[in-house]
């Protein structure tokens, strides 16, 4: 049997450097793979380039990497949340290439599946399409969107075995299927490390050959970005 299985986050985050090219699952807040990002904040890398759907919250997520300027540049499609990426980007400190969800999505599902890049309509006539291929299709333009490259993929799952089969839970399959297996390395944290045997084959939403490293997390805060309530009347 394959064992993918290391014990912890340091073991699980060998060979990460300044300058690479890292993807970080997750669909705002929910779904982040928090052990992860809190390593890379301990090994203090630089000049890292991240794609990732959002740029965290100021003191949580990819937050905590801007704050100690690890990250040369940004590939998102939401950053709303965060007033220090706001104000790197507007000072110039931070590159930023925002990206329509959509694409996002297909660029790490391309480079999961090994294709090296994809036609899109998303983007054609705006600033988004400005240098990259054209073509028309039945009667309708579209972008030509290279595949990602990436060095390590950090995802987080509900739950996985040694072997690095994984079930995810809820909005977080958003983003994290797609990451798996898109890049050289992927490390995967799970909420909860079963032995080979224990998932359901049918609700196996990524098989282990997508996945290289795989641990147990721990201590996750599952922040929401903007909680909203009804009002007592």
């Amino acid at each position: 049997m394959i064992n993918k299985k290391v014990k912890n986050v340091q073991e699980a985050l060998k060979g990460v450097k300044d300058n690479m090219t890292l993807m970080l699952g997750g669909f705002g807040l929910c779904g982040i793979p928090e052990n992860a990002i809190l390593e890379l904040v301990n090994l203090n890398v630089k000049d890292v380039t991240c794609i990732s759907n959002n740029a965290g919250v100021d003191d949580f997520g990819l937050g905590l990497l801007l704050q100690n300027k690890q990250i040369k540049k940004m590939i998102s499609s939401y950053v709303g949340e965060n007033d220090e990426f706001e104000r790197q980007m507007l000072s110039g400190e931070l590159e930023v290439e925002l990206t329509p969800q959509g694409t996002l999505a297909e660029k790490c599902r391309a480079a999961q599946a090994g294709f090296p890049a994809f036609y899109t309509p998303a983007g054609y006539g705006t600033e988004v399409a400005e240098g990259k291929e054209t073509r028309e299709f039945v009667g309708k333009m579209y972008v030509l969107e290279p595949a990602f490259k990436a060095d390590f993929a950090f995802v987080k799952a509900w739950k996985g075995d040694a072997a690095g089969n994984l079930v995810f839970k809820g909005t977080s399959r958003n983003f994290n299927p797609n990451m798996c297996g898109a890049a050289k390395i992927t490390v995967v944290e799970v909420e909860e490390l079963v032995e080979v045997g224990a998932l359901d084959p049918n609700h196996i939403h990524i098989p282990g050959i997508f996945v290289q490293r795989i641990f147990q997390g721990t201590n996750y805060e599952k922040r929401i970005e903007q909680r909203t309530v009804r009002q007592k009347k």
